[in-house]
């Protein structure tokens, strides 16, 4: 989201208090997006008739029409549009009852702002990678793969496979990868593939919610349960009941939380906060990481047995850098995508560039690329693009690529350490390849692939995943 040019992005405030409006607004504003501020949702829809919005952010709440009756309102004119709910006291059944219509979430009143701007950020960047436009909602319905799944690579064909084969099933799976990998895409495509397809698909974000609100939040509260709870409110578990809840970041719970969550996903029971009574739900739960639950499992950070609770499946996502032969095709999906999205004329991108592409190691993964292409469809004036319209850090990578230096006094190990590293990184992935250019067998470039401390770190004990190459 930081490479996507906010200025473009267009939010919709809405709300009958005049001055939590214009204070929403500008809050947004500083954030760098496109802000309007109705505060009627008679004058909201008229709006949202009109223009475009990619969010648009509600109290439930209002004279007239009110939030929920704006959000199927809107949700028929404008399909790609996402909704964030505000509640107050007596509405939250509203906004849950929107959640379970495609509503993204709700916030609850008074507002946190840095928990709103987080959430704003976080609808924006599911948005940009599966906005329910017409041609890919008919792709998804045919069960076909995310956008971000692209690719002729076997790790791709593996995740695929794999995310297939256990999308019938309730068994619990967790999503392995970097950030940007498309760890949440692969959960949403697992859910869209089952049976549990209608029901909602729930996503909480575990690093965002200190430990002190994490229960209620996974599993509600009751009223009078602590200072502000003035009426019951349904947890993410209750609202994902019969779906799927997708826990992002598990490696970030808190203690605690790990042994409530673990507590849950042995017998499917739980309490709210403050009650007495036992709930059942019948949840799927899909899990992702970007760290290492092993590692965490050895340092004392993670229960183990949580981890074989979550890890029944595993699905490991490549880093971007491991699949670069998928990269002209994710571009190409990407500029077919947000060429239609924002209107603008079908443009591809040269040989030249490409081969640039595929040779940088992008950190931030299938996100960062997907980012710099739209920017490129957005700010791009021919329909060549071109080596000269690449972002700077691209070419300065290319630039940098190109030779590597050699200090006198270094050593023969030194000098063949780096040309072997810079081949892998900047020619081929390929070792097979990469092997040949260097005029050495492959048997040999693998010896010195460890003798270097080249070689990827293999999995942690028990982890059961293959290395690959």
């Amino acid at each position: 989201m930081d490479d996507m040019d906010k200025a473009r992005i267009k939010i919709l405030v809405v709300d009958d208090e005049l001055g939590l409006c214009a204070g929403i607004q500008e809050a947004l504003q500083r954030e760098g997006y496109a802000v309007d501020a109705a505060n009627d949702a008679a004058t909201a829809l008229e709006w949202a008739s009109e223009r475009l919005y990619n969010l648009i952010l509600t109290d439930v709440k209002m004279p007239g029409m009110n939030g929920l009756e704006l959000f199927r309102e809107a949700r028929q004119k404008c399909r790609d549009t996402m909704f964030i709910l505000m509640t107050a006291h007596g509405t939250v059944e509203n906004a849950v009852t929107a959640m379970k219509e495609g509503a993204y979430d709700y916030l609850s009143k008074p507002l946190d702002m840095q928990r709103l701007r987080a959430l704003v950020l976080k609808a924006l960047e599911l948005q940009a990678v599966v906005s329910e436009n017409n041609e890919l909602r008919l792709r998804l319905k045919k069960h076909s793969a995310p956008s971000l799944l692209v690719g002729d690579s076997e790790a791709i064909r593996r995740v695929i496979q794999l995310a297939d084969e256990v999308a019938g099933s309730d068994v619990t799976i967790l999503i392995e990868g970097e950030s940007g990998t498309g760890k949440e895409i692969v959960a949403r495509s697992i859910h869209l593939k089952s049976p549990r397809a209608e029901k909602p698909f729930i996503s909480v974000n575990c690093a965002a919610l200190p430990e002190q609100l994490l229960e209620a939040e996974l599993f509600g509260h009751v009223r009078g349960a602590f200072t502000g709870a003035t009426a019951d409110k349904p947890g993410r578990f209750q609202l994902a009941d019969g779906g799927t809840l997708f826990l992002d970041e598990i490696g970030d719970l808190s203690a605690k939380g790990q042994g409530d969550l673990l507590r849950v996903l042995e017998d499917g029971t739980f309490r709210m906060v403050g009650g007495t009574r036992m709930i059942r739900v019948n949840v799927r739960v899909v899990a992702a990481t970007n760290k290492k639950l092993h590692e965490a499992v050895v340092a004392g950070d993670f229960r183990e047995d949580l981890l074989y609770r979550l890890q029944i499946v595993p699905i490991p996502l490549p880093p971007l850098r491991e699949r670069a032969g998928d990269i002209p095709l994710l571009i190409e999906s990407f500029l077919e995508h947000f060429a239609g999205k924002h209107k603008r004329r079908r443009k591809k991108m040269s040989a030249e560039a490409l081969q640039i592409c595929q040779r940088y190691p992008w950190p931030g993964n299938v996100r960062q690329l997907r980012n710099m292409v739209e920017r490129l469809v957005i700010i791009g004036k021919s329909p060549v693009i071109d080596v000269e319209e690449l972002p700077d850090f691209l070419r300065a990578h290319e630039r940098n690529a190109d030779a590597f230096s050699i200090r006198p006094g270094m050593s023969l190990a030194e000098v063949e350490k780096i040309l072997i590293r810079q081949t892998l990184t900047h020619v081929t992935n390929n070792r097979e390849e990469a092997a040949k250019m260097l005029g050495v067998s492959r048997r040999t470039l693998q010896y010195k692939l460890k003798e270097y401390g080249l070689l990827p770190a293999p999995p942690s004990k028990g982890q059961g995943q293959e290395t690959g190459e």
